[in-house]
């Protein structure tokens, strides 16, 4: 029986994916993501053991997924591992697997379940990842993190999540740095990723320098569309440099519009809004409540802000903008 390891390449991910590495030493390595799992999964036999790590369940393929899911925990063992908002098609406890689900970072969940058998220097690898993922504030990580000097944790953290931003499908250099820290290396013994993390944290400067030219407004919402960034970084200073309530960076793909969103008000929750108002669209939408992402037409971006700027209004601006 085979174990298999299928985890996101974010920094949450790949740190969820090192921890359950750590605890089973002989698993294969698979980054995927929502919309590839129910494909990657083929590779899997059904009496293998397969842990799944920081991947939300796709609504779209939500009858695919439960069905093989079935077959993996019938003759093999299936672990699910995550954090993202459950679908609503389905309860946890009808899931045909082990699931292992809350509001914590997925390197937090994966370490709850594994630290029994890893060594305690493993908390180090949880924290990054929670750190990376804007979940560094839950009672468990706060926990661990006075075991450390808390400096150098988000140093190594900061490390990682600049080396790898904008390296979306180099799985080779993402493989290396999750084998890395299974055996409890930090992200600092990395040339490489020090080297890309220096480049990206030059680029990232250069970027808030220009992004403010690029900046439109609909309302309390801030957007740049095809800025030459991340769209999650660009996301973050389109709301951060300006008093809007939501940033989005938008980027056209094939006539589709793919973007990120992010808020930092407690009164605005994304993935709800995202859900409700992508389908009039022809979209999809959602994620949490501060950090989302949506696609949907390209001429149908400029309607989709319209009514987002809608649904801000109709939760009240003046109360929301005084939260």
């Amino acid at each position: 029986m085979a174990t298999w390891i299928f985890t996101h390449g974010d920094t949450d991910g790949i740190c969820a994916g090192a921890i359950a590495l750590a605890a089973n030493p002989n698993a294969q390595i698979f980054f995927t993501n929502p919309y590839g799992l129910i494909e990657d999964l083929t590779i899997a036999n059904d009496e293998d053991k397969v842990i799944i790590c920081d991947i939300a369940l796709s609504e779209n393929h939500l009858k695919q997924i439960i069905q093989r899911f079935s077959r993996i925990a019938e003759k093999g063992e299936l672990i699910y591992i995550d954090h993202h908002p459950w679908p609503e098609a389905i309860l946890k406890e009808d899931m045909p697997s082990k699931i292992i689900h809350g509001l914590a970072s997925s390197s937090e969940l994966t370490y709850s379940l594994f630290k029994s058998n890893i060594d305690p220097k493993f908390s180090r690898v949880a924290i990054f990842g929670a750190i990376g993922d804007y979940l560094d504030n839950t009672p468990f990580i706060k926990h661990l993190l006075e075991r450390w000097d808390k400096r150098a944790l988000y140093f190594e953290s900061g490390l990682l999540t600049q080396g790898i931003e904008g390296r979306k499908r180099d799985y080779e250099l993402k493989r290396s740095i999750l084998f890395k820290l299974a055996n409890n290396f930090l992200p600092s013994s990395d040339k490489r990723l020090v080297e890309l993390a220096l480049e990206q944290s030059h680029l990232e400067e250069l970027a808030i320098q220009k992004i403010k030219d690029y900046i439109h407004f609909n309302g309390k919402i801030a957007y740049t569309l095809n800025f030459p960034f991340s769209l999650g970084k660009a996301a973050i200073y389109a709301k951060g440099l300006t008093d809007a309530l939501i940033g989005i960076a938008a980027e056209e793909r094939k006539g589709m519009i793919d973007m990120s969103l992010r808020t930092s008000n407690p009164k605005i929750d994304l993935n709800k809004i995202l859900r409700l108002i992508t389908p009039k669209f022809g979209g999809s939408g959602g994620g949490h409540s501060k950090a989302a992402g949506a696609r949907l037409p390209k001429e149908k971006f400029e309607d989709f802000l319209n009514e987002l700027n809608k649904s801000l209004k109709e939760l009240d601006y003046n109360q929301i903008s005084k939260s």
